[in-house]
């Protein structure tokens, strides 16, 4: 097969053509800074205003100016944590996050310790799920914020979202959830599942890169997180990225217009993948949970397997896959989520995420499962490891 087979769109997807054609006008034509005040700024920020009534109504907010428009998914994770913590310091300087979060919420709870903040960070179990008891046990009288993914970047798995926000609202805890792999993917609705905070970006689903949003509920008093100017009524300063709000808005439209369709579809080809290499590769694991899992991601482990050969063989062969998050490509040490399921260091090192949309084909998948198979052969014939087990069979 000559072409490329892309199966890391959790990293980042294509941009579709829809997309690209709805935001060319607004480099050439309606170019106008939103903040002017002249009329032909004011016709760019009307069309910049009814891309954030687009996305609320998406989420089911409530107002429009609910949503903020940020540069992606990390800026809007840093944002809801730091401010948060900031603004509520006075009630109390715990938080509760967990040990499989991007680091964009990891990190940022870090640094948070290190400015007189309690974090706990909940276990998760096998499939990557929080306990619900375990997350109300949690919560003290000094909590301020919970902030639980929608669904892991790494193993797809999907949190019992609505269930956690509302033991944090009995509570009288913020809740915020890190969607960026969730948004557009499967439905949300922020007001029905008890959130307070959601962070999303763009190219995740479709749309361009360097374009997010935060909600916000009006319920919730924080303050600006950059400084500068008034945009987004004085709490994010910077001009405003107009064309990638726009593609932003329109990906959003396009993938929950075709949402069931396209989870239909997804999941059979992540079935069929699964199901495949399970059946056919030995000692081969799936990572998550088989049912509360996202409808594009497949994630395995081989035993006696080095993730990174893999990757590089299956590139070869013209095949895009990761062993775990983008955002920490390169580093030797094994995934901490897979490491927060149980696994074991030397079977964590094995691992291969596959991430696939609407558009992938069964024809690719099948490419994918019969070059895996033949790469695991291989690597594992140059294993000592792996030849020591086999002889102690």
């Amino acid at each position: 097969m000559d072409k490329v087979i892309y199966m890391d769109n959790a990293a980042t997807t294509a941009v579709k053509p829809e997309v690209v054609e709805t935001m060319l006008p607004y480099f050439t034509e309606g170019y106008a800074n939103p903040s002017s005040v002249y009329s032909f700024a004011q016709g760019v920020k009307n069309d910049m205003e009814q891309a954030r009534e687009t996305i609320a109504n998406l989420l089911g907010a409530a107002k429009s100016n609910e949503i903020y428009f940020t540069g992606g998914g990390s800026e809007s994770d840093n944002w809801a944590l730091k401010a948060t913590a900031e603004a509520f310091r006075d009630k109390g300087n715990h938080i509760i996050t967990t040990k499989i979060e991007h680091h964009a919420i990891l990190h940022t709870c870090e640094y948070l310790e290190k400015h007189g903040f309690e974090v706990t960070y909940l276990d998760v179990d096998e499939y990557g799920l929080v306990d619900p008891k375990e997350f109300e046990a949690a919560i003290k009288d000094t909590t301020i914020l919970a902030s639980i993914m929608f669904a892991n970047n790494e193993i797809g798995t999907i949190e019992p979202i609505k269930e956690l926000g509302a033991i944090a609202h009995s509570k009288g805890v913020l809740f915020h959830t890190d969607a960026v792999q969730a948004f557009a993917h499967v439905p949300i609705n922020v007001q029905e599942m008890n959130i307070d905070m959601l962070s999303a970006s763009g190219h995740k689903f479709h749309g361009p890169k360097g374009i997010g949003f935060l909600y916000l509920s009006n319920k919730v008093k924080i303050k600006s997180f950059i400084h500068g100017g008034s945009q987004e009524r004085s709490k994010r300063a910077g001009t405003h990225n107009v064309p990638g709000i726009i593609g932003m808005a329109k990906a959003a439209v396009i993938a929950h217009e075709n949402m069931s369709e396209n989870i239909a579809k997804t999941e059979k080809i992540r079935d069929h993948i699964i199901d495949r290499v399970l059946a056919e590769i030995p000692y081969s694991r799936v990572n998550g949970d088989r049912t509360k899992r996202l409808p594009g991601n497949v994630h395995f482990c081989f035993r006696y397997i080095e993730g990174e050969s893999m990757l590089i063989m299956l590139d070869q062969k013209g095949i895009c896959g990761s062993s775990g998050s983008a955002c920490t490509s390169g580093s030797l040490d094994p995934s901490h989520v897979l490491l927060a399921i149980g696994l074991p260091h030397e079977i964590a090192h094995g691992s291969l995420r596959l991430s696939i949309t609407e558009d992938t084909t069964l024809e690719e998948a099948d490419y994918v499962v019969d070059e895996l198979k033949e790469i695991v052969k291989r690597l594992r014939s140059m294993s000592p490891l792996y030849e020591d087990f086999i002889k102690s069979l």
